[in-house]
């Protein structure tokens, strides 16, 4: 399944065109903007893959591709805005206790590290959940989906969808070592580096996607077609 993640955009004629897009929009992700429809073109590639479309979308219709990527960063803000809140909390409450000691600094040390802790092992279930969330929505083409928990928690629970978010997570992963080598070279690394993440991101999103298709028992003549903008947002 990686080997055909990693040829999966350039199965399509209009490959180069896609990824100088998408990298770019990457690139620029600091303006906020461009992660909207980054986002949006995710949406789409999984709505396609899980019902065994293996044509890469395009970037077109911007309206709905926007409005695609606005409900995808909104479910995840949703889920990740615990873990960042708690280390929020965590880092003021350390500072607040902080004093000249030994007794303090082992009180700040503990806090930190409970605090630190339990945030991480809080986003690492965010980033677990947050594909098959947005997969939820993609389907269902309504931003509630997203934390329907009746319709994730099998999903998350099953060993298919536990196998492709490992995959997708060596993809990812892959690409930040890749990344972080480029940018040894300023400025030219960092500009290469967006249209590697953008690649790695559509091949991640091509694992979780069929595999989501696999668990619900969809194909192509389950897709209706719609778009996300044309579906109930709610």
């Amino acid at each position: 399944m990686i080997n055909e993640s990693l040829t999966y955009l350039r199965t399509s004629d209009d490959w180069v065109t896609t990824v100088l897009i998408g990298g770019l929009l990457t690139f620029f992700g600091f303006l906020l903007v461009p992660v909207v429809f980054v986002a949006g073109y995710l949406v789409r590639v999984l709505r396609a893959t899980m019902h065994g479309d293996d044509a890469p979308p395009q970037f077109d219709d911007w309206g709905d591709l926007a409005g695609d990527g606005v409900r995808a960063l909104a479910i995840v803000l949703g889920y990740g805005i615990l873990p960042a809140v708690l280390l929020a909390v965590t880092a003021v409450f350390a500072g607040l206790v902080a004093g000249p000691g030994p007794r303090s600094g082992l009180l700040v040390g503990g806090v930190v590290l409970v605090g630190g802790l339990l945030a991480l092992v809080l986003g690492l279930l965010a980033a677990y959940i947050v594909p098959a969330a947005v997969a939820n929505y993609a389907e269902r083409g309504r931003l509630s989906a997203g934390f329907a928990v009746g319709d994730l928690r099998p999903v998350l629970t099953s060993g298919t969808y536990a196998t492709a978010w490992l995959l997708g997570f060596v993809v990812v992963f892959g690409a930040g070592v890749v990344t972080g080598l480029l940018s040894v070279v300023p400025l030219v690394g960092t500009f290469v580096g967006a249209f590697v993440s953008f690649y790695a991101m559509a091949a991640a999103y091509y694992i979780v996607g069929h595999a989501w298709g696999d668990i619900r028992g969809l194909d192509l003549h389950d897709d209706d077609g719609e778009t996300g903008a044309e579906r109930p947002a709610v």
